[in-house]
């Protein structure tokens, strides 16, 4: 899909997109404040345009920089249109979790391979063919997009590389997430369902991100930090907010270290 380029931050030259999840608010160094207006309005915050390793990375804090907004109401369509009229080409988007097997543990960090979408009446295109007159996307060719693989291998590979180099952080290859809409934290029996069916990890924001970067045509993956055990997988304290931001908290600096890692060994 062609998204055009926001003239006055051409010149920035970002290569590179990044988003910070809960807790994860600021990234850059020196930066570029970059206000974005998209037809699906403003994103959740300014972008911030700086440089990493060399390579010139866009950052957007997912939920706002105050966390203004809860995961259901994310304004995913105006985030991802901004990065991409920014020409980024790659996006790496951090995010937390809950684990839902026994061998994944908090502080860990999973880079998902699949994903399982429970959320409900989420924008998740944008081709929205058929909407009332006005609505983006109404007025153009109906559109399925391939899903298969919903995270673009050569992202992966880099944050998988990165996890490799640290040697202080765990970095388990491959996880299927799923998606649920929040703002709630599961219940055990639907928390017991998702680990029945084998999933790993659940999240409330990997869904519809991913799939609106794939329209976009912009390689995407995720690397999950994992917070806790979901609704108290074998026996433990059922989650919490204040759990995960403590968490996120003691871990923010790794998933800093693990993305910058990363960045060199993405494709220019």
């Amino acid at each position: 899909m062609l998204i055009p380029l926001v003239d006055e931050a051409s010149e920035l030259g970002a290569e590179i997109g990044v988003f910070g999840g809960s807790g994860f608010y600021d990234f850059l160094d020196d930066a570029t404040d970059v206000d974005i207006v998209t037809p699906y309005g403003s994103p959740a915050a300014p972008v911030a345009i700086g440089t990493v390793a060399g390579r010139r990375i866009a950052f957007l804090a997912r939920h706002g920089r105050r966390h203004d907004y809860a995961a259901h109401r994310v304004p995913f369509q105006a985030n991802v249109w901004a990065m991409a009229s920014l020409g980024v080409r790659s996006i790496i988007a951090p995010c937390s979790v809950g684990s839902l097997q026994p061998d994944l543990h908090p502080g860990e960090f999973a880079v998902v391979d699949q994903l399982v979408d429970r959320t409900t009446n989420r924008n998740d295109t944008f081709h929205d063919v058929g909407a009332p007159q006005g609505t983006p996307g109404a007025d153009g060719p109906v559109h399925h997009q391939t899903f298969a693989e919903p995270y673009a291998p050569e992202v992966r590979e880099a944050l998988i590389s990165a996890g490799h180099s640290l040697t202080d952080v765990t970095v388990h290859d491959g996880a299927t997430m799923v998606v649920i809409n929040g703002p709630r934290f599961s219940t055990k029996a639907e928390s017991s369902w998702f680990r029945n069916m084998g999933w790993h990890v659940v999240n409330m924001t990997g869904y519809p991100e991913a799939v609106l970067a794939a329209e976009a045509g912009i390689p995407y993956a995720t690397v999950a930090l994992i917070t806790d055990y979901d609704a108290g997988v074998d026996g433990h304290e059922p989650v919490t907010m204040d759990a995960v931001f403590a968490t996120v908290t003691r871990n923010v600096d790794n998933v800093r270290r693990l993305i910058s890692a990363a960045v060199p060994h993405l494709p220019a």
